[in-house]
């Protein structure tokens, strides 16, 4: 029963943190570099009694911890079992972070509250400074479709592919991120691989695959059923002791109803292989042709002139000739009735 009215209480406190319209006047939030067990500094810089200390993620006031005096510490789930309250004095509300990733990137709000002078606030901001600056950025052309692009790539329509960023980096790799740009659009981040000391972290973001991270920091987007949203740029950076490099991959999807790279590969291969074949059988039918008539004909030549059978396509029209002109000079009996020219006379009675 008393758990249930500590959650109860860490509940309500924390609705009633997020509707508190503080009237301190609020500084400039400290930048803190996104690594991990950092550390979000929140010390109260008078003397007091401390009453309570929350822990809010903005714009949307998420909550991320809260520390009481007498009930003791509550965390929201995203930030359970990486998230601890240093208490180093008394008027200390600052929290150290583990495990981080890229979505532990943003503004965070830290309230403290005292008694008899009031609340205390502060701001951190935190950041991935391994990434160029915010001004650099805002300095940048806008991106364009003529992005260049260290390669391309064509999928077919409602198939799988997957997007590999081959880059012969040069020192050692700590950090890869992995990002993509719609037309017009800016870059967003959809994937990370770095390593910690707790050994590789992979953080996925992209809402359309599966980001993949191998030991060797190699970063791989698997896509299944691609679309024609799919289409664009995708960027790998590299964060080497070097520096940073980068390469970029531009993906085509083939727009319904035409026909793709590949399966027009596949008929010109198709119909290469069938004109192939159909000479081969032709040329192989001549030859075996040939060959049979110069065997019949060597085979003639060897015979002895009485042996040879007599070339009806060259003697047979020659000899029924001569045979019919034979038979029509021969001499036969011809008979014949030959009918008396003048009639014969009947003698007259006497």
């Amino acid at each position: 029963m008393e758990a249930v009215q500590k959650d109860y209480w860490y509940f309500m406190a924390l609705i009633f943190l997020c509707l508190l319209k503080v009237t301190v006047q609020v500084k400039e939030p400290v930048i803190v570099r996104l690594e991990e067990g950092m550390v979000l500094g929140c010390l109260c810089p008078w003397e007091g009694n401390l009453s309570m200390v929350s822990w809010t993620k903005v714009p949307d006031k998420y909550p991320v911890a809260v520390f009481h005096p007498e009930y003791g510490v509550a965390f929201s789930h995203h930030y359970r079992e990486r998230v601890e309250f240093l208490r180093t004095t008394p008027m200390d509300g600052s929290i150290s972070m583990r495990n981080v990733t890229h979505q532990d990137i943003g503004l965070y709000h830290c309230s403290v509250q005292t008694f008899p002078q009031g609340p205390w606030t502060q701001n951190v901001q935190v950041e991935d400074l391994d990434e160029p600056p915010e001004e650099d950025n805002l300095t940048e052309p806008p991106p364009t479709d003529q992005t260049a692009a260290d390669a391309e790539l064509v999928a077919e329509q409602s198939n799988n592919l997957t997007i590999k960023c081959n880059h012969q980096h040069n020192g050692t790799v700590h950090q890869v991120i992995l990002e993509r740009m719609l037309h017009g659009q800016p870059w967003g981040i959809i994937g990370v691989c770095k390593k910690v000391e707790g050994g590789l972290v992979s953080e996925d973001y992209s809402d359309r695959g599966t980001v993949s991270c191998e030991d060797s920091l190699d970063v791989s987007l698997h896509l299944s059923d691609v679309m024609q949203e799919d289409s664009g740029f995708y960027r790998c950076t590299f964060s080497t002791d070097a520096g940073q490099q980068t390469n970029t991959v531009q993906l085509t999807v083939a727009a319904p109803g035409g026909i793709s790279l590949s399966l027009y590969m596949m008929y010109i291969y198709i119909g290469a292989g069938a004109a192939g074949l159909v000479l081969l059988i032709t040329i192989i039918i001549l030859a075996v042709r040939h060959r049979k008539n110069n065997i019949r004909e060597e085979y003639r030549v060897k015979l002895h002139p009485s042996q040879r059978q007599p070339n009806f396509y060259e003697n047979d029209s020659v000899s029924s000739w001569s045979g019919k002109k034979h038979r029509q000079t021969r001499k036969e009996p011809i008979y014949a009735n030959i009918r008396s020219l003048h009639p014969q006379r009947r003698p007259h009675a006497r």
